[in-house]
């Protein structure tokens, strides 16, 4: 790398990973001597960075953490897509109930405003322009702590256990200690899947109905993950009480998509130019709501009864039509 700038950045970056390196790792990662290594090293430092140095057998440059924030190293579509993210979740209003303290919306709004603090001068009025000329959607979410994401997230990483208050679906209370295992954001909902420690099995639990958060010090030895990951155990979950539909569509994939969104499905395209849709379907109402709403020709090849419904469904539709008729 000719390029000063871009050879002191190409450090930094990879310093802020926040591990360690040796001076080998760095030299043949960049592509330079040792001598323009420790110059650039210095110019860091120079700029407001705190590089730290161990020098001796295990000697190793580590970028440290520090009250004074120098401008984060973000390319232009990296920026964008910070600033895109955080706008997304301020769009989320809430909805109305108890009060959440540190309320992630709400922190996203102020990060929101700052993130350009943070940036190199040269981003700032690209990013402003940006922020001026988006809107986002506002879909009325609960509210959820970004101080519970990031204790239990703490937690998590600590292997420790925690306790907290908890209101089911019928708005019954108890008060659980659990392992928590992983965090996961569905379907604009936030989710900890955790072992109960007093019920001796997984349980899954909506982050905004936890208050009365606690780490407690105690340490627990992790368990293997009954399913793939997180996210497939809480599908699974959320559907097992649901009917799975295969259905032909003659539609491209992301009008399918768009007309099932926010909803757990499957989409496979195929070779005759249909797409192939397994959904779990609550209802048949609900179901024929969103076929309506794709408008596309379909054939429903394996529907659990779900074929029964539909068809007395759809001689109701046309017995209404013939009496306008009449």
């Amino acid at each position: 790398m000719a390029d000063v700038t871009e050879r002191t950045l190409a450090l930094l970056a990879t310093l802020q990973s926040r591990r360690s390196f040796t001076g080998p790792e760095l030299t043949a990662r960049l592509g330079v001597s040792e001598r323009t290594l420790r110059r650039d090293v210095e110019r860091l430092r120079r700029y407001g960075y705190p590089v730290h140095t161990q020098p001796g057998p295990g000697g190793h440059y580590r970028l440290a953490g520090d009250r004074a924030v120098p401008p984060l190293v973000l390319s232009d579509d990296e920026a964008v897509a910070a600033l895109a993210a955080l706008a997304a979740f301020a769009a989320h209003p809430g909805i109305d109930g108890e009060p959440v303290e540190d309320e992630l919306g709400d922190a996203a709004t102020r990060a929101y405003g700052k993130l350009d603090q943070l940036l190199p001068a040269r981003l700032r009025p690209r990013l402003a322009t940006f922020r001026n000329t988006i809107e986002a959607s506002a879909p009325r979410v609960p509210k959820v702590s970004a101080r519970s994401i990031e204790t239990i997230s703490a937690a998590i990483a600590d292997d420790e256990i925690v306790t907290f208050d908890y209101r089911d679906a019928h708005g019954d209370r108890s008060r659980r200690r659990v392992e928590p295992h992983r965090q996961v954001h569905h379907l604009l909902r936030w989710y900890l899947l955790a072992w109960d420690c007093e019920r001796a099995g997984w349980r899954v639990f909506r982050l905004d109905r936890i208050t009365r958060l606690r780490r407690t010090a105690r340490r627990f030895t992790p368990r293997p993950l009954p399913a793939e990951s997180a996210l497939a155990y809480l599908q699974a979950g959320l559907g097992k009480d649901r009917e799975v539909v295969r259905v032909i569509v003659d539609a491209p994939a992301e009008r399918i998509i768009d007309a099932f969104r926010y909803e757990d499905i499957d989409v496979r395209e195929r070779e005759d130019g249909r797409c192939e849709l397994v959904v779990r379907v609550e209802g048949w109402q609900w179901f024929a709501l969103h076929l309506a709403m794709l408008d596309a020709d379909f054939t429903i090849e394996r529907d659990a009864g779900l074929g029964a419904e539909l068809r007395r469904f759809g001689a109701r539709l046309l017995t209404a039509t013939e009496r306008d008729r009449r």
